[in-house]
């Protein structure tokens, strides 16, 4: 973050006029610092941005690029629930999935550790990850890769502090957080979708890295919303999943999420068989998050899923 002599706090209510007519804005500033949020004022000396639970003053010669128009990033305060995530709107609207996987993207991340790579996504703007528990299992040391903007303006973002928060092997989930060490840090968040709403025949989206090749988009349908495989309920999917995808969204038309991807079967001719962990697990994971608290003196609690013999499911690490 640039220098704290910089930017000056004005009190929330000093513009409140013109919230009604802000514009999402994205400050690149001096020091690879990022301010997101929504314009209220701007003139030949500074910029003025609403947070959300503060105003930041920002001068001129501290900005190196300004992106306006933009969708701003969720904001702590915007629906999320004391568990992190943030519900689906109820009048939310089903698009293409071009259109959805364009509004999501910011949020899906690459995940690297020593051993291998995965994804995962952002459920909170102050940096929370979900992903599957084999892909971090017995690491301590993880970094993240958020890809911001689109197009020609896309650009990395790698983060090296990333705190374990959670992990159940039980389950396959694991929380994280980034670490940026700014108050005023803030990343997009996808929704996560009630999934009662879901049937079987839908269409849904996967949004990953697999093999490595990131910001990769997949579709295909619901085969069936619930099917059980040695003790667990999956949604199996049509939707191509591979590894590298693991830990990764399953997106519905809406753009919310669905599940958690986490593995396919693979065998000579066995095309489509995907499977991801339904959302309802998510949020009793999230909720009970702290029954699953990360042990960092004991970064091998847990296990690794072993190469089945032959032919069988295997995770999409």
């Amino acid at each position: 973050m640039p220098n704290a002599k910089l930017i000056s706090l004005l009190a929330p209510v000093a513009l409140a006029a013109g919230v009604a007519f802000a514009t999402p804005v994205r400050l690149q500033l001096a020091r690879d610092g990022e301010v997101k949020g929504e314009l209220l004022s701007e003139n030949a000396e500074r910029v003025v941005v609403d947070l959300g639970f503060s105003v930041l003053s920002v001068p001129r010669e501290a900005i190196v690029k300004m992106d306006k128009g933009a969708p701003a990033a969720a904001r702590s305060g915007d629906a999320h629930t004391p568990d992190l995530w943030r519900d689906a709107p109820a009048d939310g609207a089903a698009g293409t999935v071009k259109d959805k996987a364009s509004e999501v993207a910011e949020a899906v991340v690459l995940i690297r550790t020593p051993s291998g790579l995965g994804s995962g996504f952002i459920i909170h703007p102050d940096g929370y990850v979900v992903t599957n528990n084999h892909v971090i299992a017995g690491e301590n040391e993880v970094n993240v890769t958020v890809f911001e903007g689109e197009g020609k303006d896309m650009r990395k973002v790698q983060h090296d502090r990333v705190r374990i928060v959670a992990a159940s092997p039980e389950n396959d989930l694991a929380l994280l957080k980034i670490e940026t060490g700014a108050p005023t840090a803030r990343f997009r968040s996808v929704p996560l979708a009630d999934f009662e709403t879901l049937r079987q025949g839908a269409p849904v989206f996967a949004v990953g890295s697999p093999l490595g090749l990131e910001r990769s988009v997949s579709s295909g349908i619901v085969s069936l919303r619930n099917r059980h495989n040695e003790g667990r309920l999956y949604i199996q999917t049509t939707t191509a999943i591979n590894p590298g995808n693991s830990g990764g969204p399953l997106f519905n038309l809406k753009g919310e999420v669905v599940g958690v991807n986490n593995m396919k079967l693979v065998n000579m001719g066995v095309e489509g068989l995907g499977f991801a962990i339904p959302v309802d697990t998510v949020k009793m994971f999230l909720k009970n998050r702290d029954a699953f608290a990360f042990d960092p003196r004991n970064p091998n609690a847990g296990y690794r899923y072993a190469t089945p013999p032959g032919a069988g499911a295997a995770p999409a690490k």
